[in-house]
């Protein structure tokens, strides 16, 4: 072979057989060595938030870039974004100052206004055939300011009308837009019963396919919590369809998601292009091991309504995640339009949210950083015995690296948490390793300070290992002496 072919063929292999690692310039994807974890800006990543009720993009008085400031202060990197096709109104769900029910003229949707008056909640009516320039306009900034702050994006194109508050604000009802398209019973809004209405659907969906395709930093999801309003199947996986066709002749692929259930569910045959399974209110993470044989990202995308305590959703995220999930969002209710820096305070919300709960998030997420995550995976059997009762859960590279956490048994909703945390909590922890030297560091979830370090020879088998005293929750990382040198 001539020279020159041998130097093109060299630099195709070094290009070609470049690590994923290094193509910093991708879109967000699984990460080809463990697809339960994404590859971002040439990194394993796993996504941690506790973010705003969805509203960032369709409220006009959100001031999405201190938002986003906020996570990043807070070492987060998500979000979710519904896309404006569906609203809410205030109050709804017990929700005060909820982000996703804008003020009267202050919704912007995919479509542009008409000149005819009429829309239930104020200003005209919609025209279903045009886009809104300005929605579009919104949706740039608000993308580029999310890859500013190292956000992650989850934009959900869809989610089921609950009740009549949410169908009378729909562009999609044909009071409210000048088509006369979507007069229809509120159930079918979702399906593929009604062509014209499937064919706005279709045409917004690959429109805002187009208008995102050239950023790295976002997922697309295809709808909310279709399970509560029994969303069919088909039209979910036409939809999966339309935006992979969408993207055919589009420069970056990006990462399809489905909202799989409340709680737990198996999935058997997830459809072809769907790379996460997102899961909501995941008390116990049940959800992860189910599914975990699928080699896709498990995420629990919503958490709340259990309660105001940052306990709650500090315990579940640490849960999740080391149970082998990918992606922790919990709703944040201190975030408003009047405090998009997540500062409100005694607000009334089934769930809770707080500056402390965020910063309590972020040490969750870099605890997790610590380690070389794409080598660990869920470990049930390491954990033999505590002496008083815990909780636990354990993610593991055998005999190289552990990541424990410990916290005191709590039920999904709590009728009087007070009575459960327990303070001053000194524990015998039975553990079973392989032998080895090692190095055991108690780590406080609320601090991110190792409070205690201890050495072990270890001769194989069971070890009998002491907490330090702690309040209600604590984590243990485990390191083979070479593993701990390097760090």
């Amino acid at each position: 072979m001539p020279r020159s072919l041998l130097l093109l063929a060299a630099a195709c292999l070094f290009v070609c057989g470049m690590p994923a690692a290094a193509r910093a310039d991708e879109p967000l994807k699984l990460h080809p060595e463990n697809g339960h974890y994404f590859l971002w800006n040439g990194k394993p990543t796993i996504l941690v938030t506790s973010g705003e009720h969805y509203g960032a993009l369709l409220n006009l008085d959100f001031e999405f870039d201190r938002y986003f400031r906020t996570l990043q202060k807070d070492g987060l990197n998500h979000t979710r974004v519904f896309s404006g096709t569906y609203r809410e109104l205030q109050e709804a769900f017990g929700i005060q100052a909820n982000t996703l029910a804008p003020a009267q003229n202050r919704y912007i949707a995919p479509w542009k206004r008409s000149a005819e008056p009429g829309y239930h909640h104020g200003g005209n009516k919609f025209d279903l055939t045009q886009f809104d320039p300005a929605y579009f306009e919104r949706l740039h900034a608000l993308m580029k300011s999310a890859k500013k702050h190292g956000i992650v994006v989850e934009f959900t194109l869809f989610c089921p009308l609950y009740s009549d508050s949410e169908w009378l604000a729909s562009p999609m009802r044909a009071g409210n837009n000048v088509n006369g398209i979507g007069d229809c019973p509120m159930d079918n809004v979702l399906s593929l019963k009604h062509p014209t209405l499937v064919k706005v659907q279709e045409e917004f969906v690959r429109k805002v396919v187009a208008e995102l395709n050239p950023y790295d930093n976002f997922y697309f999801e295809i709808c909310n919590e279709p399970y509560i309003k029994n969303v069919p199947d088909e039209w979910q996986n036409h939809f999966v369809e339309v935006v992979r066709q969408a993207e055919i002749e589009l420069p970056n692929r990006h990462l399809i998601s489905l909202n799989i259930a409340n709680g737990r569910k198996k999935v058997e045959n997830p459809p072809e292009g769907v790379s996460i399974l997102n899961f909501h209110y995941c008390v116990p993470p049940d959800a992860v091991a189910m599914n975990f044989g699928l080699n896709k990202l498990i995420g629990e995308n919503e958490t709340g309504f259990r309660g105001s305590h940052d306990f709650l959703y500090r315990t579940e995220g640490w849960d999740f995640l080391l149970a082998g999930g990918g992606l922790y969002n919990n709703l944040d209710y201190s975030f408003s339009t009047e405090h998009p820096e997540g500062t409100l305070r005694g607000f009334k919300s089934p769930g809770g949210g707080s500056p402390e709960l965020r910063q309590q998030l972020g040490i969750l997420k870099r605890f997790l950083e610590g380690f070389d995550f794409l080598r660990m995976k869920p470990a049930l059997g390491v954990v033999v015995a505590t002496s008083v009762p815990l909780s636990s859960q354990t993610l593991a590279e055998a005999g190289e690296t552990y990541a424990i956490y410990f916290h005191v048994p709590v039920p999904d909703k709590p009728k009087n948490l007070a009575e459960m945390l327990i303070s001053g909590i000194e524990a015998k922890v039975t553990v079973d390793l392989p032998a080895g030297r090692y190095v055991a560091e108690w780590i406080a979830p609320l601090s991110g300070e190792t409070v205690k370090r201890e050495s072990i020879l270890h001769q194989s088998g069971r070890r009998e290992l002491v907490t330090p005293k702690f309040d209600n929750d604590i984590a243990l990382r485990i390191l083979r002496i070479g593993n701990a040198e390097r760090r």
